[in-house]
């Protein structure tokens, strides 16, 4: 039910990063996005009593696409809370899919929580995005493939919002190759899962937004903190300036317009956070569905720290 994804050699990078450096384009993937991995092995394991009483959930813009996309299939009503500052491009898909959307609140964490209470009134069953093992273990795929299409990789690096897609990963690779480091990256302003990795205190501020508004989840997973925890090598911040410029990168070298959840981890060989023992690393880019509006805010915030023709 979902693509097979091209995981590519990206030469500029090779040339930055002096190593090799794959991209592996889930922005390429059915909804634009990994999250259809998920969604999908969650919801095919749903009993039919579950699944009459209707689905709901809650995103910041993939998720729902992928659990639209899921429930369509299988003839499930679904509904989904986003918060009201999702692009408008996520919110459409996800309304195409079929499903009811509520725009509630300015992030992820109020649209969760009004979804929750939502729940409690009307009995339907929950899809979490993120801290559920079904969709980890959905999330887990990505890495399974990058494997089986670069052997050689020695580093995988990782966007990292609720934890589903980092703690899938990390579960793959030290199983099926323990000597791959699993590194997660989250955006410098909201980056809890970072900040609990490194046992440092994280001070949430509600007010705060990224150009990653994909990974931009407050209060990470339980079970995905654990595995985080257990497995994962590093997890590293970049800057707005950073994702920025990394989503400017990718559209005019590589010719594809790809998220700040994505762009984040590009940034990380962009920008020379690479571990220096790092030879062959494979990047996630895990969406591509980009706000184009947003692209003269985007070469703004990259102003000063990048100039995009110089690629």
């Amino acid at each position: 039910m979902v693509h097979r994804t091209p995981c590519k050699q990206s030469s500029t990078l090779n040339n930055i990063t002096g190593s090799k450096v794959y991209l592996k384009l889930e922005n390429l993937q059915k909804t634009g996005s990994f999250k259809v991995r998920g969604a999908f092995n969650k919801i095919s394991q749903l009993s039919e009593e579950e699944c009459a009483k209707g689905i709901i959930a809650a995103s910041a813009g993939n998720h729902a696409q992928g659990v639209a996309l899921a429930c369509r299939e299988k003839g499930i009503p679904v509904t989904i809370f986003m918060p009201e500052t999702t692009p408008q491009a996520k919110v459409m898909a996800t309304r195409q899919y079929g499903a009811d959307v509520r725009l509630v609140g300015n992030n992820f964490d109020e649209a969760y929580a009004a979804s929750k209470k939502q729940q409690l009134v009307t009995g339907a069953t929950f899809v979490h995005p993120f801290d559920d093992l079904a969709i980890i273990e959905g999330q887990a795929t990505v890495a399974m493939e990058m494997l089986q299409q670069c052997p050689d990789l020695d580093t995988i690096i990782v966007p990292t919002g609720g934890g589903g897609l980092l703690a899938g990963t990390a579960l793959a690779v030290k199983l099926i190759r323990p000597s791959v480091r699993v590194i997660g990256v989250q955006a410098q302003v909201t980056s809890p899962i970072a900040s609990i990795f490194r046992d440092t205190n994280y001070v949430s501020n509600m007010f705060l937004s990224t150009m990653a508004e994909g990974i931009n989840v407050r209060v990470p997973g339980k079970l995905t903190t654990k595995i985080i925890q257990s497995y994962v090598d590093d997890v590293i911040t970049v800057t707005e300036e950073e994702i920025a410029s990394s989503i400017l990168f990718m559209l005019e070298r590589e010719k594809m317009l790809v998220e700040g959840a994505g762009a984040a981890a590009v940034a990380v060989a962009l920008h020379h956070h690479l571990p220096s023992t790092s030879t062959s690393t494979g990047i996630i880019v895990s969406g591509g569905n980009y706000d184009i509006s947003k692209l003269d805010e985007c070469r703004k915030t990259a102003t000063g720290i990048v100039v995009a023709s110089s690629f």
